[in-house]
């Protein structure tokens, strides 16, 4: 026998003999999986057989594809890795993922969905539960894929996970047709990523570093804008060293407020039309912005110069190309990791002779902003009303003492908890999450599981709206089953908060669809097997969170909010009907 024969002979036995749906969860376990959300389906019941057999794989059952996104989305957010869903069914199950994916994609969170499809055989034959699901999944993707054959299985989902993981992450999706699944053919050993999944964060060029340098030198009024680049890239220190070497203020954009510490003298909190007034007023009177790892979009800026200034020079650093300058003009537009750039500019900072003028100028405008920022949070404070019926800024306060330093802590859209975006102090990285730019109601609680998951030792909060928590409560079946324990608060004013508000400072209290009828979601919560908690005055919100914080269930507060106390956020919207 030839050497080549021999070698032959030991490739046909290193080979293993399975089916796609096995294919499939070899797949998984090669990329390092160990929790998969999920809901069964007939269509992938191999992949789910391959599943009962991998000890290394946590399948957990969820009551709805929607927020089993979430839970991966959560779960990707907090690890930075990629998070999989599962909806094994195709058709409705596929396209119940859809608005958890375009969801991920806003957050550019590494989901990796997996959804069950039609025989190869049955497409375009309006075969039951048919649906074109590369159509419907491609505008809220970075890719999607059909997988032609059972012997390309694993190929299909190393470029899943390699697209998802690679800069800008977002979420990707595969579709498994039965035949795929059902089928067998003979493969290699799974690949380690490692082998193909190599990843080197671009650095500044050197002449972007001393323009850079040249720019903020002179500047007498600089702020950094830290955004997700920072957040979720774990970069905080970087950032804060580049603050420190600069002795700049830091603001952040909205929905990172976690990205450095509350605590930092530097912090002064989320900027734009829905931050707080000191870093807002920072941003609107910079003469040198450093736009770290922000695209400075719509949460930020609401696109117009009422929430930036005209006259900045704007340094902007995107890991995304065509991020930068997208919105906004800059005088120094870098494609590169936001904490390289900022490590490299603190090292040529360090280098720099600097102007004395200068720097004094730059003292009175920091020590200027601490002061107003000390006397901000004292303010809010002070201002917290202990009324009943509960009004918001008493239950910020309340819960501003209770909460741990920490927790990690998730929001749904709805004013309440846009209120809370700056309203709560977030003492650590990667501590906020939210729903971003989609604005997506429903999200908080799902996400908050997915987070438990990755970090079972971490006291996981979500802040919920009764509307909200109402769409996605069926999940705490799924967490009393797994034993996820998640506390959720459940700021409860029987309404659409932020469309009742608008209904009533622009359409003459016309209301129609704002008012909900919600229960006691205490009492809902001990009859899934939950621990259950309520609150009606300020002072008992504390005693409620600190008994939720303690069970060892999966917990609701709810708490009774004033339905009188509305506020309309986007007053801009409605512009055309002031005075009408």
């Amino acid at each position: 026998m030839t050497k080549q024969d021999k070698q032959d002979k030991q490739d046909r036995q290193d080979k293993q003999e399975m089916s796609g749906g096995l294919a499939a969860v070899e797949a998984l376990k090669a990329e390092g999986v160990g929790h998969v959300f999920g809901l069964i389906g007939s269509a992938t019941m191999e992949l789910f057989d391959g599943l009962y057999l991998a000890d290394e794989v946590d399948f957990i059952g969820v009551r709805d594809e929607r927020t089993g996104t979430h839970m991966a989305d959560g779960y990707a957010r907090v690890t930075g890795k990629a998070g999989v869903v599962l909806a094994g069914q195709n058709g409705p199950g596929s396209t119940n993922l859809v608005t958890g994916l375009a969801q991920a994609k806003a957050a550019y969170s590494p989901v990796v969905a997996i959804a069950g499809s039609l025989a190869s055989g049955h497409v375009y034959r309006d075969a039951f539960q048919e649906v074109d699901q590369e159509s419907v999944f491609r505008p809220i993707t970075k890719k999607t894929w059909t997988v032609p054959s059972t012997d390309r299985v694993p190929e299909m989902f190393r470029e899943a996970f390699r697209t998802a993981l690679a800069p800008r992450t977002g979420p990707v999706q595969i579709n498994l047709p039965r035949d795929v699944l059902s089928g067998t053919a003979s493969f290699d050993p799974p690949q380690s990523p490692d082998g193909y999944r190599p990843l080197t964060k671009p650095a500044a060029p050197a002449d972007a570093i001393a323009q850079a340098v040249q720019m903020l030198r002179a500047a007498k009024r600089p702020v950094i804008v830290a955004g997700g680049g920072v957040k979720n890239t774990g970069g905080h220190e970087a950032a804060l060293a580049l603050a420190v070497a600069l002795n700049a203020p830091i603001a952040t954009s909205p929905g990172h407020g976690d990205a450095i510490p509350f605590g930092h003298p530097l912090n002064a909190g989320q900027m734009g039309p829905r931050g707080n007034v000191v870093a807002s007023r920072l941003v609107k009177e910079a003469d040198v912005i450093v736009a770290l790892g922000t695209r400075l979009g719509f949460n930020s800026t609401f696109y117009t110069y009422d929430n930036i200034n005209r006259d900045a020079a704007i340094i902007q650093i995107e890991i995304e190309p065509t991020a930068i300058g997208r919105f906004f003009p800059v005088e120094l537009g870098i494609w590169a990791d936001a904490p390289t750039f900022a490590s490299q500019l603190v090292d040529a900072l360090a280098v720099d002779a600097a102007k004395a003028e200068v720097e004094a100028a730059v003292a009175e405008w920091t020590s200027s902003y601490q002061a107003e920022r000390t006397a901000y949070l004292a303010d809010r404070d002070a201002q917290a009303s202990d009324s009943f019926p509960i009004v918001p800024s008493g239950m910020f306060k309340a819960l501003r003492n209770v909460l741990p330093k920490e927790a990690a802590i998730t929001l749904d859209a709805g004013t309440l908890c846009l209120q809370a975006t700056d309203a709560l102090n977030y003492w650590t990285p990667q501590s906020l999450f939210t729903p971003l730019d989609f604005g997506l109601v429903g999200f908080g609680f799902a996400a908050a599981l997915g987070i438990k998951v990755a970090q079972p030792d971490r006291p996981v909060v979500s802040l919920m709206g009764d509307g909200g928590f109402g769409m996605t409560l069926s999940e705490l079946s799924t967490a009393v089953s797994y034993g996820i324990n998640t506390t959720t608060i459940v700021m409860n004013n029987q309404c659409w908060g932020a469309e009742k508000a608008y209904q009533r400072d622009f359409f003459d209290e016309r209301y129609i669809g704002a008012d909900i009828a919600s229960p006691p979601f205490d009492k809902v919560a001990e009859l899934y097997g939950a621990a259950g908690f309520r609150a009606e005055r300020v002072e008992e919100i504390g005693e409620a969170v600190e008994a939720a914080l303690d069970t060892d269930k999966p917990a609701v507060v709810d708490i009774a909010v004033d339905p009188n106390a509305l506020y309309s956020f986007r007053r801009d919207s409605f512009s055309h009907r002031v005075g009408s």
